[in-house]
């Protein structure tokens, strides 16, 4: 693993343990160059998902992105980080075992919107007027 303070390529693992959820590993790393120590997670990749957008494109799906228009959702709403990892992670999940590679965006967003109605109304409908593109309250 290079650092990413220094960019030596020899880093060393001082520490490996399951996340909590234990669906990735956590692990502490020690550059033996600089000397700085930072954390890698590492996890489980089924399947190399694409996305296809409206207008045909397809692009690599991106987890971060996912999590980040969740977290965007989720802003200032009485929502745990790690109940925040978990819905990432079940979404990702349910489109992993859909066993296509190639998932809509428009399957992605109503998966989001779904689970969000559970969790919290105000977050559904943040994320579900920029999805939907509200114009107006109604």
């Amino acid at each position: 693993m290079r650092c990413p303070f220094c960019g030596h390529d020899d880093t060393q693992v001082k520490d490996s343990r399951p996340t909590e959820d234990a669906l990735a590993i956590r692990r502490r790393r020690f550059c033996q160059n600089c000397g700085q120590r930072f954390t890698t997670i590492e996890r489980v990749q089924l399947r190399e998902l694409v996305v296809v957008k409206s207008d045909n494109r397809r692009v690599p799906f991106d987890r971060d992105k996912l999590a980040r228009s969740i977290r965007i959702a989720l802003r200032k709403r009485p929502v745990q980080e790690e109940r925040v990892e978990r819905i990432v992670n079940g979404i990702v999940r349910q489109l992993e075992a859909s066993g296509e590679n190639d998932i809509s965006s428009k399957q992605i967003g109503e998966l989001v919107m779904e689970t969000l109605k559970e969790v919290d109304q105000v977050a559904y409908v943040r994320f579900a007027s920029v999805y939907r593109n509200f114009r107006e309250a109604k």
